[in-house]
């Protein structure tokens, strides 16, 4: 049955009801957004712009961007969006993969934003077309954008707002960025769709944060933000007394700071499981023991297994493969046929790369990954991104990158190089060739080594160099 994800994502709801309350004061009510998405939809389709087309956007987090995105799902084009913090060299490559019928910058935003030709229709689409599309690294650098369908972001929307009891009197306090499925989907979806209030904030600021808990409901972050919190002398149980739920993703929570929220607020915060390919698996219950150090159980729309080597059910408590199969799975990667089928199973189910295992109750945790991946404050760094840089140097043999913990931003990128003979290798200079880089992916310390560690089959021992850095 044909469907608009615009329709189904944010139902009717009152006109007047407050919907994006902004900073400096500023709120717009539902009647609002609903107003400038379909402005904004008009835009789109005066320049050409038709359903099934991609759209590149690389904007500053503000309520413009995100009523750009409700008008891609109005017309069933499927953004694209990019963390700001990419390059131009970054972004021309996305774009030159993508090829989208349009890139969108603040400028052209501004320029959209202005029309005032609205185009209210919403275009039909089925289940199974795409709805947007992510770029998510892959270990061998290259970037992939991952299709999420309209039954992805539906079906994932209805399960969380049904898992953590969303209601219209919600408050949303909204602290994560929009170009990320956590921030975008999880947490805009779940509130558009009762009709709550969003305070909506452009940066990460505890002050106003802490501020906001004594007139919100919920909040959705990363441990870097529960970090800060932790560390600020106004986070106690009077400042949360509004407060029902605090949920936490995108990188592992340390048990002790969980504990320690528990102890300084008296709510224990919900941490859940998800990925970009499948948006959220699991989540620690509502109701019920949330246990530090474990992501829950699987939504009730999801199945989950875990396996061995040989692709056999391996028994609670025994680590394996994670692997998952359920109306939140994404379509597949944008013109990679190979990279989708090595990314499941031959009976269908998903391969998350993640190892964990569950309890006797279905509960998941998480051991590692079966990656190097580096999650440094909720955003993704794949070493070998990096390490393709480094490599290229004349200076540099061969390179290593790794992740090791740091309190602040959970781990941060380590760079463990090798001279090339007779060449000597400067931090700085390391540092800087890595300038094409968002920030959060260049080298935090620079390590210099005669020879990386390595297994009898010659492969670098990530694992021992992140235990003698870290």
């Amino acid at each position: 049955m044909p469907v608009n994800a615009y329709d189904a994502l944010v139902p009717e709801t009152p006109a007047g009801r407050p919907c994006l309350l902004l900073d400096g004061g500023d709120v717009w009510s539902y009647a609002d957004l609903d107003d400038r998405s379909a402005a904004l939809a008009g835009a789109l389709h005066r320049r050409g712009v038709v359903a099934g087309d991609r759209v590149v956007v690389q904007v500053p987090k503000s309520a413009d961007a995100a009523a750009l995105y409700l008008a891609c799902l109005r017309r069933g084009v499927v953004p694209i969006p990019l963390n700001t913090a990419y390059t131009p060299v970054e972004v021309a490559g996305f774009v030159d993969d993508a090829r989208p019928a349009l890139v969108v910058d603040q400028p052209l935003l501004d320029e959209l934003a202005a029309d005032d030709e609205p185009l209210a229709e919403l275009v039909p689409r089925a289940g199974t077309d795409p709805a947007a599309m992510l770029y998510t690294s892959g270990t061998t650098g290259r970037s992939k954008g991952a299709l999420l369908s309209v039954r992805n972001l539906v079906s994932n929307a209805r399960a969380l707002i049904d898992a953590w009891r969303f209601e219209p009197g919600d408050v949303l306090v909204h602290v994560l960025p929009t170009f990320h499925v956590h921030g975008l989907f999880v947490a805009l979806h779940c509130a558009l769709g009762v009709g709550a209030a969003v305070r909506f904030h452009t940066r990460f600021d505890p002050d106003a944060v802490v501020a906001d808990l004594g007139r919100s409901t919920v909040l959705m972050g990363v441990p870097t933000h529960y970090h800060r919190l932790l560390a600020h002398p106004g986070l106690d149980a009077a400042a949360c007394a509004g407060m029902r739920l605090f949920t936490s993703g995108s990188a592992p929570l340390p048990a002790a700071e969980h504990e320690a929220f528990a102890e300084r607020t008296g709510h224990r915060i919900v941490e859940r499981y998800g990925m970009t390919e499948t948006m959220i698996l699991t989540s620690n219950p509502y109701d019920g023991d949330r246990v530090a150090g474990t992501v829950g159980f699987p939504l009730p729309s999801v199945e989950l297994r875990v396996v061995d080597d040989e692709g056999g059910r391996c028994a609670p408590g025994t680590a394996g493969g994670v692997e998952v199969r359920g109306p939140g799975v994404f379509l597949g990667y944008w013109e990679r046929p190979e990279a989708t089928a090595a990314a499941f199973a031959p009976d269908g189910w998903f391969r998350t790369g993640d190892v964990g295992h569950v309890d006797g109750q279905g509960r998941l945790t998480l051991a590692g990954r079966a990656s190097d991946l580096i999650i440094a404050g909720g955003y993704n760094v794949y070493p070998k991104e990096v390490e393709l840089v480094l490599d290229a140097l004349p200076e540099v043999a061969e390179s290593a990158v790794v992740g090791v913990p740091d309190a602040d931003l959970g781990e941060v990128v380590v760079a463990v190089v090798v001279p090339a003979p007779g060449a000597t290798v400067e931090a700085d200079a390391v540092v800087a060739a890595c300038g094409d880089l968002a920030r959060f992916k260049r080298p935090r310390r620079v390590v210099v080594v005669d020879e990386l560690p390595r297994n009898a089959m010659g492969k670098v021992q990530k694992a021992a160099l992140r235990a003698a850095l870290g």
